[in-house]
């Protein structure tokens, strides 16, 4: 009996032993993928722990860099640490914490800082159809190193998941997110306020992947003529006055242009019409003509509340109409050869 406790401890460093020699295996193996695909990749030395509850393995000043061709310049990502754990009791799944400042930079772009109290990836071992991906995140702030300006993002939550055999009729990617407490720069002008209280998608991808080393453009255009589209079954967000939720399904026309239709639930569309128009965003004749449309669709409101419409909403020709009644004209989008 008073065996018991020493052989199970045993049984469980044993374990713990085995779980960090995969998960530094793991590691090795995907630093060794990367540099395969031309990335620089560093680190400090790395450091075992979490006994006797998971294997972790921390890497202290991790960096990616990438500047081959096939990239848009340069690509730069550093942590000062990323801890690698898995469950002994859940084997399968492994945990990513991203720990102090992340520095990302892309091209001559300026080095971008994004700081935290809380960011975690999850992944699954074990590949079956899908891979899965799972990010959480808490109090995250976004700002270039010159401190010029920042946004900020309460509470962040995005699930994916990743088709790894292409099946016909089967997305190739879905996804879900929700962001709460979104902070907007303010060195910018935001005609429907600074902050937008919460946001939320849920969407999948249809068509062909991108092949490794395959030019953007030219995937756009297989993605297109193999009819793929991006099908949002649900679009939340309050922002200002403005409170709106819907859906629509977007592909790409004979010029690689966004192009599309969905439908569209407004509150407080009155008020956010006025700030867009008095910021710029609509021509003052477009926010009155959307108006009058709207208001004539629009249910009379419960007691104060505002009054809520359903419309319908159609992008063409870069223009975004609302009962042919167009809104705003969007910019011209150019794709990159890689």
């Amino acid at each position: 009996m008073a065996a018991v406790p020493a052989m199970l401890l045993a049984a469980d460093l044993s374990w713990w032993q085995l779980a960090v020699s995969r998960v530094r295996g793991e590691f090795q193996s995907w630093v060794t993928a990367r540099k395969a695909d031309g990335w620089e990749v560093a680190t400090g030395p790395l450091a075992s722990g979490g006994w006797p509850y998971a294997a972790t393995i921390t890497v202290p000043n991790l960096t990616l860099r990438h500047r081959g061709p096939d990239l848009p310049g340069t690509i730069r990502w550093a942590s000062a640490s990323v801890v690698l754990a898995v469950p002994l009791f859940h084997p399968t799944e492994m945990s990513i914490d991203l720990e102090g400042p992340q520095h990302v930079q892309l091209g001559a772009s300026e080095d971008m800082i994004v700081t935290s109290e809380s960011i975690a990836l999850q992944i699954d071992f074990i590949a079956h159809e899908t891979l899965p991906l799972t990010l959480r995140a808490r109090g995250v702030r976004l700002e270039p190193a010159a401190g010029t300006w920042h946004a900020t993002v309460g509470l962040l939550s995005a699930d994916a998941y990743f088709a790894l055999l292409p099946v016909l009729q089967q997305p190739a990617a879905t996804a879900s997110l929700s962001a709460e407490a979104i902070g907007l720069p303010a060195t910018f002008h935001w005609p429907l306020g600074q902050a937008i209280s919460s946001l939320a998608l849920e969407a999948k991808l249809m068509g062909p992947s991108p092949v490794a080393r395959q030019g953007v453009r030219s995937w756009a255009e297989t993605w297109r003529d193999e009819g793929g589209s991006l099908e949002i079954s649900n679009l939340a967000a309050g922002w200002g006055p403005l409170g709106v939720s819907g859906g629509a399904t977007l592909a790409l026309d004979d010029q690689l242009q966004p192009m599309g239709s969905g439908n569209a639930k407004l509150v407080g569309f009155a008020d956010a019409l006025d700030k867009l128009a008095a910021g710029g965003v609509l021509t003052r004749s477009a926010a009155t003509a959307a108006k009058a449309v709207l208001s004539l669709l629009a249910g009379s409101g419960d007691g104060d509340d505002p009054p809520t419409v359903d419309v319908p909403l159609t992008l063409q020709y870069r223009t975004l109409s609302m009962r042919q009644v167009p809104l705003v004209r969007l910019p011209e989008l150019d794709w990159p050869s890689r």
